[in-house]
């Protein structure tokens, strides 16, 4: 037989320093209650014996505000779910999705939703400039946070009111927060990414001479499949299913020339794959390196090695690449290369430039898949600087 529940209110310590109160109701269901400042502060004293004294009077009561609605944690908690199957459970979205909620969730998760407004918002956003996050980043993020809000006042979990007013919080602006900023992005020096590219394993090399050679995100490259290649013309036409636009009903479609054919053949070499299986995998990349290994083993292989492997291992490398474990295997490569740390995408920055430089804006566009031009000429600032430079000199 289960020990029956405590029905007398416990005051209790929550994770984010604040007090909170924990009791069982008449009916029998679980209560919580966050209490205003710090823990054994006087005022969460103050408040903790109020409330016990409005439960001694009324036992079956609940406290205003408590369950008027769903609290914050539970509307972050729905918002997420939905992101995870809007977005897709590996994407970077949700990922960030994830960081902007936490501080918000750690502060304020027990507070009814209703009743978070510009001020905790602002608090949130406090929280995420200590924690060294850049000025840009922390108004991306903060914005997410309302973001979830706007989603639940749309599905009319919460009052629309409170959605207007966390929109009233400016963002932060540069020069008047200490949130530090950050530097725009740019381009990868080539003579760093080619001396990077040899300390890269085989399917994360192949995936970024692919992102060198045709500008497209990385994020297209490690979704690549066979099945999604068109391999029947002279030049090879890869229409991911998954791509940036895909939402705004436009279609995406990457041109392989020769050199970007050749690093796919070789990569393949004998290998047959299924048309939907990954192109490159981190899994079948650590398979291959054992199996090479053990071709080149010369003593015998002892009994205790030959089972060693874990039936069921903590960690496995998944099936598919992410752009942090891309991310990851170039800065590892960085570091043993002894050369400057660069990240994937400043390859698509790269290959911008190169394109603005040898054809037209249109051309350079519509390699890259750009909806605007102006998103091409926002990539290939440096080529625009160099091309200015020319004139420059030509023209005095």
């Amino acid at each position: 037989m289960p020990r029956p529940r405590k029905t007398t209110p416990s005051y209790l310590r929550h994770p984010n320093g604040q007090g909170r109160m924990v009791w069982t109701d008449a009916t029998g269901t679980r209560r919580y209650k966050q209490l205003p400042g710090a823990f054994n502060s006087p005022e969460s004293l103050e408040a903790f014996a109020s409330l016990q004294l409005e439960l001694a009077v009324s036992p079956a009561a609940v406290p205003p505000s408590l369950h008027a609605g769903p609290t914050v944690v539970e509307v972050l908690a729905a918002y997420l779910k939905y992101a995870g199957e809007y977005y897709g459970r590996d994407s970077t979205e949700l990922f960030m999705v994830k960081d902007a909620i936490r501080p918000a969730r750690e502060l304020y998760g027990l507070t009814p939703a209703a009743d978070f407004g510009p001020l905790a918002l602002s608090a949130v956003r406090e929280a995420m400039v200590r924690k060294g996050w850049s000025r840009p980043y922390v108004n991306r993020q903060a914005s997410k946070v309302v973001r979830a809000f706007k989603w639940a006042a749309g599905r009319e979990l919460i009052p629309a009111t409170v959605f207007t007013a966390l929109k009233t919080l400016a963002p932060l602006k540069a020069g008047r927060t200490a949130a530090p900023e950050t530097e725009p992005p740019t381009a990868a020096d080539p003579a760093h990414v080619a001396a990077t590219l040899p300390f890269l394993p085989p399917h994360a090399r192949a995936v970024l001479e692919l992102v060198r050679l045709t500008g497209m995100r990385p994020s297209e490259a490690c979704g690549m499949t066979l099945g999604q290649i068109d391999r029947t013309g002279e030049m090879w036409v890869y229409s991911p299913k998954r791509h940036q636009n895909l939402h705004r009903r436009k279609a995406r479609a990457i041109i392989f020339g020769p050199v970007a054919r050749a690093v796919i053949v070789a990569h393949l070499g004998a290998k047959v794959l299924g048309p939907d299986e990954p192109l490159f995998s981190p899994r079948r990349q650590r398979d291959e390196r054992f199996t090479e290994l053990r071709a080149k083993r010369k003593t015998k292989v002892p009994p205790s090695q030959v089972t060693s492997t874990k039936a069921k291992p903590k960690r496995v490398p998944g099936e598919w690449f992410t752009y942090h474990a891309l991310g990851h295997a170039v800065k590892v490569a960085c570091e043993k290369a002894g050369s400057p740390p660069w990240t994937p995408y400043m390859l698509r920055h790269l290959r911008a430039g190169e394109l603005r430089e040898q054809f037209s804006l249109q051309h350079a566009r519509a390699a890259l898949g750009h909806s605007h031009a102006s998103m091409t000429a926002h990539y290939a600032k440096g080529a625009d600087m160099k091309l200015a430079e020319e004139v420059a000199s030509k023209a005095g």
